[in-house]
């Protein structure tokens, strides 16, 4: 190969239902939501990520925003290539480049994924050039990220919440003892804020607008340390179809998102139950990790804390910690060789 090494660059790729992040020689290059829009008359991809995100709610008829990922895979193939190409072709170093130059890529995939789902993703990286092409569970990404040695005889919990799933793993020697995937994560908490907001204050709001009241105020327990200021949200009344203004606190969504919360905690609480005793002694001495953006609401860490009577600790970059594990596993290649599936 020796010669043609300077042919090949190595990329990672955390490719979220909500956010597709790039690693790049060790450098986040690209951070974008997962969005594609596209005319509908032609049928080409007008513009992807943070440009797309902007459009979302605000279209014409003959323009559509799509969201090639959905809980995690890949729903739309063809949006989806496409995605991964133009962001590629954004990697400044790439950009100087005469030719596109073949990819050594690894990319990662939620645990409970299918054989036919793991095809797609490896047949969209391949189209985009990839050469050698390796694969990566998550809540495995996520631990090599937050700085967990993963092939010690050592038991480590993973709790893992991304946009469209809710990743949970107990890692011990390199390999993935037992998992639970489902698919509530920060998708379902938007949706449930649409919901509250439509039945409680008969406002109708869009995707962007639940979005915000998530980060702003987004709680999942109603006794916070420190409380944020309540919001104002402006909508569409649903009664007269006026645009109007309500104002929010951080307890009502609180109450919005607790059944989704629950079901993660039961997620979690099952994974426990499933797991060997000696790792149940290992966890009960290390705590739980958390990862992914969806374990940046807050109260979350203290929720879980309180359900599972363990210490529950954050990652200190959740939403990058995957692409991260991604990078590094990237980077060690060869020691990472037997948690990586090719």
């Amino acid at each position: 190969m020796g010669f043609f090494d300077f042919l090949t660059e190595d990329i990672a790729i955390d490719l979220g239902t909500a956010n597709t992040l790039i690693i790049h020689n060790d450098k986040v290059v690209v951070d974008s939501p997962s969005i594609v829009a596209r005319n509908r008359l032609s049928g080409k991809i007008i513009a992807v990520g943070n440009e797309a995100a902007m459009m979302q709610g605000k279209t014409h008829e003959n323009i559509k925003t799509v969201r090639p990922l959905k809980d995690g895979v890949i729903a739309d193939f063809e949006a989806s290539e496409q995605m991964i190409s133009m962001f590629i072709k954004e990697i400044p170093a790439l950009k100087k480049r005469l030719f596109t130059p073949s990819l050594r890529m690894v990319i990662c995939i939620p645990s409970g994924i299918t054989e036919v789902e793991m095809r797609a993703v490896k047949d969209s990286a391949e189209r985009v050039n990839g050469k050698e092409v390796y694969l990566i569970h998550e809540p495995m990404a996520a631990a090599i990220g937050i700085g967990v040695d993963i092939m010690q005889p050592k038991g480590n919990m993973i709790v893992d919440i991304g946009g469209g799933t809710t990743e949970i793993a107990v890692i011990a020697l390199g390999g993935i003892v037992c998992d639970r995937s489902v698919k509530v994560a920060g998708d379902v908490f938007t949706n449930d804020i649409i919901y509250y907001m439509r039945t409680q204050h008969n406002l109708f709001v869009g995707e962007r607008t639940a979005e915000k009241i998530k980060i702003q105020i987004g709680s999942a327990t109603e006794d916070l340390e420190t409380v944020p200021e309540e919001m104002n949200v402006q909508g569409r009344d649903l009664l007269t179809g006026k645009p109007k203004q309500v104002e929010i606190s951080f307890r009502e969504i609180a109450k919005a998102l607790d059944k989704s919360i629950l079901r993660i905690e039961d997620a979690v609480m099952e994974t426990l139950s499933q797991t060997p005793p000696e790792l149940a002694a290992d966890i009960y001495n290390t705590g739980i990790y958390l990862a992914g953006g969806g374990s940046m609401l807050r109260g979350l860490d203290k929720r879980l804390s309180q359900k599972t009577d363990l210490p529950v600790y954050i990652a200190e970059d959740p939403l990058r910690s995957i692409v991260r594990g991604t990078g590094i596993t990237l980077k060690n290649i060869e020691k990472f060789k037997p948690i990586l599936i090719q």
